[in-house]
């Protein structure tokens, strides 16, 4: 075997630190990227928030302000480059002055009172997450029974799902307890069983959707309207009302129109998911990242001051590296230094990015600025990437959990991208122009008659839109709208 050298040439693209953290602040959301900006802060002592400053140095070291509304102004500018040979002489000043004084570390000797907490705070109960089964506990523990029927309670509460239906059989759950000790019956059970659905949430440890309503009408004033007659609907004529043939429930129940409009406004009022309203659901807060306004006449893009705060350099430590020096505190400065330097520009990139995709957007999508969600255009991101010059991918990123404020609404960037249906006359439609528009149908439609999709699409034919049956379908169900025989009312 024969040693050679040989010459290629060759092109390869190289993730370089900087470029992998500039890729990655892109698709922070706002809350995360001021978690890592807070984290940058903490971590490299050459960054630092800007402050209220005097007038002289405001001038001296003010950024340089966008000359248009639609540019973004960007508060990671980097400063003037430090004087790095300026060398410190190694004194300190006899009246340097000190951030802490020794009173202020001394623990006094009454502490402050903790808060008090009181055991019937809902808000405070409902604030930590609690899940459903953890409210059925907490009353559970304040119920007085024998030992039995809470192992049995227990046993009925493990098998409650979080909408509050019971997914086992009380046999099962019977079957499940039989040990060598003890021998629990079926009666037991089912006592323990009635005992926990008058918990609250009303309705819950039910079976079926049927014990549901009943055990909620049981548990309503006893001079309600119509409640009689509202419990024997939900006993008696429970497939007609979900059907929707209100003709046969009016022969039956001998009603007039009015009244059964009435008993129906009873049994609606119930809830027939009653876990929903318990459970670790948490608040997820939106900050915007982009402001559009109009303003005399044409609409303006500006990005959210606040969702980043102004960094700098600080000068005083910039001002200590020395370039000659290779000791081991010269290096930690110079290299926080050009991290600091990479972090600013990477947040200066993400600005200037997320500014461009956001004016293409809106230049775009003007109409459905001014007219709303049915004059909406169909777009993609490789439209956008083009306008930009950028990648698709770099367009998925920035358009990915960043916001835009706008006169109709705060919507996610992606919002503005969907397909598109062709039309009679050979142009292009929205999908979710087309979205609305059954929204706009089914919300004038008479209760009585329902649209069917089949009626939906000749409507949507008619003002030129070509899309097939199963589409409405499809966008029906996006738009949680149900069936027509679901939809059918009294008026």
């Amino acid at each position: 075997m024969k040693q050679s050298l040989q010459l290629r040439l060759g092109q390869q693209l190289t993730m370089t630190p900087q470029l992998q953290q500039a890729i990655r602040l892109l698709q922070l959301s706002t809350l995360d990227l001021q978690m890592e900006i807070q984290q940058a802060l903490e971590s490299n002592p050459m960054l630092e928030m800007e402050e209220d400053q005097s007038p002289s140095d405001t001038q001296a070291e003010e950024a340089p302000k966008a000359d248009t509304p639609e540019e973004a102004q960007v508060s990671a500018e980097e400063p003037a480059a430090p004087d790095y040979e300026a060398e410190w002489d190694g004194k300190l000043g006899d009246d340097l002055p000190v951030d802490t004084q020794w009173e202020d570390l001394i623990p006094t000797s009454a502490p402050a009172p903790a808060p008090e907490a009181t055991d019937y705070d809902q808000d405070a109960r409902r604030a930590d997450g609690q899940s459903l089964r953890d409210h059925l506990l907490w009353q559970l523990n304040l119920s007085r029974m024998s030992d039995t029927d809470r192992v049995i309670a227990m046993a009925i509460i493990d098998a409650t799902d979080d909408d509050g239906r019971l997914i086992e059989s009380p046999e099962a759950i019977c079957e499940s307890l039989q040990d060598d000790e003890a021998e629990i019956e079926l009666d037991e059970v089912m006592a323990v069983l009635h005992m926990l659905q008058q918990f609250e949430p009303a309705g819950v440890c039910a079976q079926d959707l049927q014990e549901c309503l009943r055990i909620q009408l049981q548990q309503l004033p006893a001079d309600t309207a119509y409640l009689e007659r509202a419990k024997v609907l939900v006993n008696r004529h429970m497939n007609q009302l979900a059907s929707g043939d209100f003709a046969q429930i009016m022969r039956r129940m001998r009603l007039s129109e009015d009244q059964l409009r009435d008993v129906l406004s009873v049994v609606q009022s119930l809830d027939p998911q009653p876990g929903r309203g318990i459970g670790e659901d948490t608040t997820e807060y939106i900050v915007p990242d982009v402001f559009v306004t109009k303003r005399e006449g044409r609409w303006v893009v500006e990005l959210n001051p606040d969702i980043a705060p102004r960094l700098r350099i600080n000068s005083q430590y910039a001002s200590m590296v020395k370039r000659a020096d290779t000791s081991d505190d010269n290096n930690f400065l110079r290299e926080n230094l050009q991290e600091a330097k990479w972090f600013l520009k990477s947040l200066h990139s993400r600005n200037e990015t997320l500014m461009k995709v956001a004016s293409r957007i809106v230049e775009r999508q003007r109409n459905f600025l001014e007219y709303g969600e049915e004059a909406m255009k169909p777009l993609v991101l490789h439209d956008i990437a083009e306008a930009v010059d950028m990648h698709e991918s770099t367009i998925s990123r920035v358009t990915t959990r960043k916001y835009m404020h706008t006169p109709r609404g705060i919507f996610e960037l992606k919002y503005f991208f969907s397909s598109h249906v062709a039309t009679t006359s050979g142009g292009e439609c929205s999908s979710t122009a087309i979205r609305a528009l059954i929204k706009k149908l089914v919300a004038a439609e008479n209760p009585r008659k329902p649209l069917s999709d089949n009626k939906i699409t000749q409507l949507l034919e008619e003002q030129g839109i070509k899309v097939a049956r199963r589409t409405v379908a499809k966008y029906r169900d996006t738009l949680l709208i149900p069936p027509s025989n679901e939809r059918k009312r009294l008026v």
